[in-house]
């Protein structure tokens, strides 16, 4: 497993911007497909975004479509979630996550969660 360590969250209003951090543990941090996750109070966790390997293959929930852009660094061991037009149900705790199987596109078999960041959107 990787440890991971993430950062960036915060209070924004709404229709504002963040950009979230994850930064990876060890050497192998290109072999793991990496994802956030939300969750906000009272409600299920969401997978958010995955990305490939390489960085060449993304997926997004629907609800963040246009908005959120998950991008990696491998040479950085850095995964971002850069957050635009943000909403009040954006609201959640944000976790990065990591994965040996190579399904960017589902939320299934992650194996390495961070602590979390909390992302706050004000209306």
């Amino acid at each position: 497993q990787v440890q991971l360590v993430e950062s960036g969250g915060g209070l924004v209003q709404a229709g504002g911007s963040l950009r979230l951090s994850c930064v990876a543990s060890g050497r192998t941090f290109s072999t793991y497909v990496m994802g956030w996750f939300r969750q906000a109070p009272g409600k299920e966790r969401e997978f958010v975004a995955g990305i490939s390997l390489s960085g060449s293959g993304t997926y997004y929930v629907d609800s963040v479509k246009g908005r959120f852009t998950i991008s990696r660094d491998n040479a950085k061991n850095t995964v971002y979630l850069e957050m635009s037009s943000l909403k009040a149900e954006d609201t959640a705790a944000y976790y990065c996550v990591a994965k040996s199987d190579s399904n960017y596109r589902s939320s299934r078999l992650y194996t390495s969660w961070g602590q979390g960041t909390q992302v706050t959107v004000s209306s």
